[in-house]
């Protein structure tokens, strides 16, 4: 090849290159990013409410403790079946309003950062922990479980030990998990909330499509009734058509898309804020008979039971998350979109207490229960304990960047470029193995 036709390839390639790149810049923008048209700096309401429904995942999981009937890690000895009644209230949305938020967070980062540096910074802050907590938090409630059950007699060194070594019988019936032996327990969250991230991309291009960005501004405009059945119709065919005990993943993804959509739709909050009184009282009658619906038909369950019974009694149940997630996001974009000098301690605070949480609690209710304490004085007790030693192990995590990634705290200070490289680099190796189990 001459030097002029050199020359000539090169401005050919250079010329097409160029053009290339704004055309591949411009399909992104327009099918992988959200528009950021009415987007607002910060929704404090999102924070505080992210803040409070961790907080009352914690008190759920002591609640799981006593109420009867309902399978945990270890059980007490003080059982109420009362308390199933008041479980019942927030059991059906307290995941669903995190699924949101998720879901609404996501468009928020998608429109700051290149889809590229989205996937990494997401997979470092979910896995990490993840990894973390499988491998160093999540035991302990595997030794309480199987103690209690009486399928162990040895020190927990000697069963964490087992965890790596064994290969036989003493696993048998708890296999379940990521690997043989080690289960996410409560931080499958953490886990698919990843997994989720990962799927979203290849959805970008429908959700933020022009038609669908149209339907669901007209959706927001629609009689507040009309929004509710729209949105309950998915919830309610997710829930007739997938086994019950795993049920919990498609309608986690439901939501979190629901979020996205939802994103900061002026016309859509403005709806909530309108209809605040009118979404709490039908969350009132809406909870009362799926309370009802719970106490009469489904305790009393048989293969008698009528098949439009069920399906009556899952109406009112999609009814019930679908209504409950609204009513919570009216009421905290009502009361409490302000900032405060506690929020930002909060926000950092609320994957440590989450992944801590519930080994602290599995593991006091585990050495009270020898003491007899009674039905008040004992969960009394796990409750301060709990929320003392939770605020404790944060007081220390924030005070060490080396332990803030292990619990998805973000570390402010600003480090130098190459050792920014080097923590980067260990932390996706570290990743890569519990990483490529749950893709494949």
């Amino acid at each position: 090849m001459n030097k002029v036709s050199v020359i000539i390839l090169i401005t050919y390639l250079s010329t097409n290159g160029e053009q290339m790149a704004v055309q591949s810049a411009n399909f992104i923008t327009k099918y992988f990013i959200p528009s950021q048209q009415g987007m607002p700096e910060r929704r404090y309401d999102l924070d505080w409410l992210r803040i409070l429904v961790f907080g009352l995942l914690i008190f759920y999981h002591i609640g799981m403790l006593y109420v009867a009937d309902w399978g945990f890690h270890f059980k007490s000895a003080y059982q109420s079946e009362l308390l199933q009644n008041f479980m019942l209230v927030v059991s059906p949305w307290r995941m669903a309003v995190l699924w949101i938020i998720s879901g609404i967070a996501i468009r928020f980062i998608l429109v700051k950062v290149s889809l590229l540096r989205y996937a990494f910074v997401r997979s470092l802050r979910l896995l990490l922990p993840l990894l973390f907590g499988v491998l160093v938090i999540v035991p302990p409630q595997l030794y309480v479980e199987m103690t209690a059950n009486g399928a162990l007699d040895m020190s927990y060194w000697q069963f964490y030990l087992a965890m790596f070594t064994d290969s036989g019988s003493l696993f048998e019936k708890y296999q379940a998990g990521i690997w043989p032996h080690w289960d996410v327990n409560h931080l499958w969250y953490l886990r698919s909330l990843w997994q989720y991230s990962l799927a979203l991309i290849f959805l970008l291009p429908l959700l933020n499509a022009r038609l669908v960005t149209c339907a669901c501004q007209w959706l927001f405009k629609q009689h507040i009734a009309f929004l509710i059945i729209l949105l309950s119709l998915p919830i309610f065919v997710i829930q007739i058509t997938w086994p019950q005990d795993s049920v919990r993943y498609p309608l986690g993804f439901a939501f979190l898309l629901y979020g996205y959509l939802i994103g900061w739709h002026e016309s859509f909050w403005q709806k909530l804020k309108v209809n605040t009184k009118t979404l709490l009282t039908v969350f009132i009658v809406s909870v009362t008979l799926f309370i009802t619906f719970y106490n009469i038909v489904w305790l009393t369950l048989n293969d008698s039971t009528p098949p439009w019974l069920m399906i009556i009694g899952m109406v009112i149940y999609s009814t019930v998350r679908v209504v409950g997630v609204l009513m919570v996001l009216a009421c905290a974009y009502k009361y409490l979109n302000k900032n405060s000098p506690l929020l930002n301690y909060f926000s950092d605070a609320v994957y440590p207490f989450y992944i801590l949480h519930q080994t602290i609690i599995i593991v006091l209710a585990y050495n009270l229960a020898p003491m007899s304490l009674g039905p008040i004085i004992e969960p009394f007790l796990v409750i301060v304990l709990t929320i003392i030693l939770c605020f404790a192990c944060f007081e220390v995590i924030r005070r060490f960047d080396l332990l803030k990634p292990l619990f998805g705290v973000k570390i402010k200070k600003n480090y130098g470029n190459n050792l920014k490289k080097i923590t980067y680099g260990v932390g996706s190796l570290l990743i890569i193995p519990i990483g490529l189990e749950l893709i494949f």
